[in-house]
């Protein structure tokens, strides 16, 4: 009888960035070491100007697994020797990407740790799909760490990681945790933005010209990484000025050039800021805020920062007014509420990306 033949596996590439990290680095490659994975596995690091012992502690990992620990892992390294100027995480991440070899893209930080059996399981999540970058759920440590952001973030239907893209939140997958073939970065000219070392979300960047271009989103429904919560993450550098600023652009961007007219729900702060934030073409289309406090209900918000002689106004209406074929804004911060927001948005039986969207 003769043996089926069968295909090598292909190469993966675990793309990271290294900064300072030597508190955590032995830790996080040797994660990579145990996947159960068994194709080939090359390990493409941009080192970002470290002046700790960072370089040394991946170069004695490199050859430990060379001396036979995992010979199927290699290593490609390149640094930046200058390191009172780090060129920040979007250029480290599209260096990282440039010297490796794999079809297969799987992004990891330095400081987190992956499951043995994460490259298996997004490996053959990606069968047969084009253009999708393939997350899983995580647990932090410490322990409870961002629980309002973790529960959001592990809890999605497929439907919401492709619709809930405007929150507040970021990237409906987390970004250590994406896994995509190298056709589906390319895609993205230019690839991560490099333009300044801190305060760019470049993660959400590449995440919306991904989405803009027809991309999807999908998870593995397992606890897959250790996601490490601590001062120097690099999230911390990013305002939430920056972050509302590109989320705007987006929902101005993609969906309210479709719509003639809107609603606001939340006649509080965030709503207020959202109307006062938009385009004036935009502004214009508002014909309600929405909204569950009896105090605000039936009056009337007035545009205090309008500069001509007659401000606007726009009435406040009570949420159970909403209807199906109304466009709505939702600028309610989820899991906030104990629940109850959730229970009066399922009541109104409304179509998330049909009649609303979340930008809270």
């Amino acid at each position: 009888m003769r043996a089926e033949s069968s295909e090598p596996k292909p190469l993966v590439s675990v793309i990271t960035c290294v900064r300072n990290s030597e508190e955590w680095l032995e830790e996080c490659l040797d994660s990579i070491a145990k996947q159960t994975y068994d194709g080939p596995i090359e390990v493409s690091i941009y080192n970002d100007g470290s002046s700790d012992r960072s370089e040394e502690i991946i170069n004695e990992w490199h050859k430990k697994m060379k001396d036979g620990v995992r010979p199927n892992v290699t290593l490609v390294l390149s640094s930046n020797t200058d390191t009172q100027r780090p060129k920040g995480v979007g250029y480290g991440k599209n260096r990282a990407i440039e010297q490796s070899s794999g079809r297969f893209l799987c992004f990891f930080d330095s400081d987190d740790i992956m499951h043995e059996d994460r490259i298996q399981m997004q490996m053959e999540a990606l069968k047969g799909t084009e253009n999708v970058i393939v997350g899983t759920q995580v647990c932090r440590i410490p322990e409870n760490s961002t629980p309002r952001y973790v529960n959001w973030a592990n809890n999605l239907n497929p439907s919401e990681l492709n619709l809930q893209i405007y929150t507040c939140f970021g990237p409906t997958v987390l970004m250590p945790t994406w896994f995509c073939d190298r056709a589906t970065y390319d895609r993205v000219e230019g690839g991560f933005v490099e333009d300044t070392p801190t305060g760019v979300p470049e993660d959400l960047l590449f995440f919306h010209a991904h989405m803009r271009l027809g991309g999807t989103v999908a998870r593995v429904d397992r606890v897959l990484l250790t996601y490490r919560y601590h001062e120097g993450n690099t999230t911390h550098s990013v305002t939430d000025e920056t972050i509302w600023t590109v989320r705007l652009l987006e929902l101005e961007r993609n969906i309210l050039p479709q719509w003639s007219s809107f609603i606001i729900w939340n006649a509080g702060k965030e709503g207020r800021r959202l109307y006062r934030s938009l385009q004036e073409k935009n502004r214009r289309k508002v014909t309600a805020f929405a909204d569950v406090d009896p105090k605000k209900v039936n009056r009337v918000y007035t545009y205090e920062e309008f500069d001509g002689p007659k401000k606007p106004k726009v009435p406040i209406i009570h949420f159970s007014e909403l209807r199906r074929g109304n466009h709505i804004v939702i600028c309610v911060k989820l899991g906030l509420t104990k629940g109850q927001f959730e229970q009066n948005l399922q009541r109104l039986d409304l179509r998330e990306g049909v009649d609303y969207f979340h930008f809270g």
